[in-house]
């Protein structure tokens, strides 16, 4: 008796196509002190902002603000800027400040949100977008990025 082998292939045996439709949270549905954040970041020149709607994803925090510095002095700058304003503006204080002192990487916890300000290469190794690719991105406006 001879036997049939039959050859595995990774390939898919129908030529079905997925539809993925990506919904976004629009700016004005934020919360005041979340843009205020944003539009702090870019008016120190902060760059690659992203803000993730984390609501339908997580219950620790509602949104996650990503963005990023040339160095380090500019990434406490950002960091820097983004709190006075918040301070001034809102009387918040964030809950927690981490990675302050190296720049590399500050999260700014402030309860509802978190902001996360990297260096380049520092953003690219944690991928933050990458691990939370669940969660809805915001569009935040051209004349703010």
């Amino acid at each position: 008796m001879e036997e049939l082998t039959k050859e595995k292939s990774l390939q898919r045996e129908t030529s079905e196509s997925i539809l993925v439709v990506e919904t976004q949270t629009p700016f004005t549905d934020l919360d005041e002190e979340v843009k205020l954040a944003i539009v702090s970041a870019s008016e120190k020149k902060a760059y690659d902002i992203v803000a993730l709607d984390l609501r339908e994803v997580t219950s620790f925090a509602e949104f996650f603000v990503i963005a990023s510095g040339a160095n380090q002095r500019q990434v406490q700058a950002i960091s820097d800027e983004i709190n006075e304003q918040l301070k001034n503006q809102l009387q918040m204080r964030p809950i927690r400040i981490e990675g302050y002192n190296s720049g590399e990487w500050i999260l700014l916890d402030y309860g509802d949100f978190i902001i996360h300000i990297f260096e380049q290469k520092a953003r690219e190794f944690y991928d933050l977008e990458r691990l939370w690719r669940d969660a809805k991105k915001v569009e935040i406006p051209e004349n703010i990025q």
